[in-house]
């Protein structure tokens, strides 16, 4: 059996889950509320204060879906109780970040400001250079934490670009002078 998959979701004091039919999962807390539909096959349960997740079969897709499921309810219980956030440095001459109400305002070497507006759902916020991405929607942050590093990803040479906290970035050495 799947070892993520057969693991019970302990739910916390606060948070209330309601399974729906066609697996219409809604987790409810003091952060907020996320709703979800799970695949269908797999068959969710709530047993006191956990949640249990059982597949019908062990077919390859039954056994990819049942690990799956799982942590995404348990991503669900842990955004609602918890804020999930993603921490971004802006590094370069002349490369800053600056946030205006909903706005946030990326200067990145373009011949034009770049502008990104805050999703729904999703905050964030700019100090020193260091953008943080803050939601209870743990795939939505990811998503736009991935769209802000697009934006200029950190090249080999000096660095330069935006890059997660977290991030190690492989460094080249540059060209060499004739000698």
């Amino acid at each position: 059996m799947s070892r993520v998959g057969r693991m019970p979701i302990a739910i916390p004091a606060g948070v209330t889950v309601d399974i729906a039919e066609n697996n219409h999962v809604t987790v409810k807390g003091p952060k907020g509320t996320l709703e979800r539909t799970l695949p269908s096959e797999m068959e969710i349960t709530k047993e006191g204060e956990e949640i249990i997740v059982k597949r019908p079969n062990d077919l390859k897709r039954m056994k990819s879906l049942h690990g799956l499921t799982r942590t995404l309810i348990s991503n669900m219980v842990i955004g609602v109780t918890d804020v999930y956030q993603k921490v971004l440095e802006v590094n370069g001459v002349g490369f800053r970040a600056a946030k205006q109400g909903k706005k946030l305002t990326l200067n990145l070497g373009f011949s034009h400001p770049v502008e990104m507006e805050d999703p729904e759902g999703i905050e964030t916020t700019v100090e020193n250079n260091i953008i943080t991405v803050k939601g209870i929607d743990k795939e939505r942050v990811g998503q736009f934490a991935a769209e802000i590093r697009d934006k200029k990803r950190p090249e080999p040479y000096k660095g330069k670009g935006i890059k997660y906290s977290d991030e190690v970035i492989r460094r080249k050495v540059g060209k060499t002078g004739k000698k």
